[in-house]
């Protein structure tokens, strides 16, 4: 049996999938072809695990992009299922060492964590980053003075090298918005969150200056929604709606939590979830209006006294 007789007719090739759709997308890519040539072949996840001195539980998890392939396994399972052409077990070998490899964050592996990792490789491979935000600016559209601000409240009790470590993995995170082919962001935003002044009145009105200059790019759309619509009675906390140009994968709902987060992905969570960022985007104001509604919180947002901890204006 060939691959190519269980894939969709909207599937892309396997030979067209390439390391910039980044480890996470393939590793999540190869888990669906193989769980549609499982099913196809009529075997249980118990049958698949039993292939590889396995259980049912380690095929789920490879099924769904969890963790990374080993070789023997991999070619144990085309065996199974009967993928006998040389050249189509090939790509599915290649694409296997693709998504073993490591993201550009690894680096940071000491203190990232798993399920943020997750996010990362999820949000490197986007084509839309749809996201409702009421506690402060977007991460994406974030300055680093803000952003270590917003960190260095959140992370208290860290030492300010750490908090330095998650300041540049945030700014490296927005070199998305800057690539040849960047994702299309919008994001829809409270009033009350862009009105706090995190981190004084220079950090503060630097942030707006850097949101007038990104909402003038195309591929960029902020909403402001004023805080009489009533915003999070319409949705319960903030939320990421992930999409991407691999047909094997639906799109992620992103919840994150203090200690954990939440990926969603059932077609009943994605409706209700689309349902809300459409509520959300239509009692926003239009993406036009941004750059006055911005303009006009400068101007009416009071002056606040920037001075040093611990002393006396």
């Amino acid at each position: 049996m060939r691959a190519s007789e269980v894939r969709q007719s909207t599937d892309a090739p396997l030979a067209a999938m390439t390391p910039a759709s980044g480890p996470t997308v393939l590793r999540m890519v190869l888990g669906a072809r193989l769980r549609k040539l499982r099913e196809s072949c009529g075997l249980t996840r118990e049958d698949a695990g039993a292939a590889i001195r396995g259980s049912h539980s380690k095929i789920s998890r490879l099924e769904l992009g969890r963790t990374g392939f080993r070789e023997r396994d991999l070619l144990d399972l085309l065996d199974l299922y009967r993928v006998t052409d040389p050249v189509e077990r090939e790509e599915y070998l290649e694409l296997a060492r693709q998504a073993n490899e490591s993201g550009w964050w690894h680096r940071d592996s000491d203190w990232l964590p798993k399920w943020y990792d997750t996010y990362l490789g999820l949000e490197q491979a986007a084509t839309l980053v749809r996201a409702y935000e009421p506690r402060a600016v977007p991460e994406l559209l974030q300055t680093a003075d803000y952003a270590r601000a917003l960190l260095s409240l959140a992370h208290s009790g860290e030492p300010q090298p750490v908090i330095e470590r998650r300041v540049a993995l945030r700014m490296r995170r927005q070199s998305i918005l800057d690539r040849p082919n960047p994702p299309q962001l919008w994001v829809v935003v409270e009033e009350a969150a862009l009105s706090r002044p995190i981190g004084g009145t220079a950090v503060w009105n630097a942030q707006i200056e850097h949101l007038l200059r990104v909402v003038a790019k195309r591929h960029i759309t902020v909403q402001v929604l004023a805080d009489h619509v009533g915003g999070p009675a319409l949705a319960d906390g903030a939320f990421t709606m992930l999409r991407f140009a691999e047909a094997d994968l639906p799109d992620i709902v992103y919840l994150q939590q203090l200690t954990s987060a939440l990926y969603l992905d059932k077609q009943a969570d994605l409706d209700a979830y689309r349902a809300v960022a459409n509520q959300l985007s239509v009692h926003a104001a239009p993406p036009e209006y941004t750059i006055g509604l911005l303009e006009a919180l400068r101007r009416r947002q009071p002056r606040i006294l920037d001075q040093p901890a611990g002393t006396k204006p």
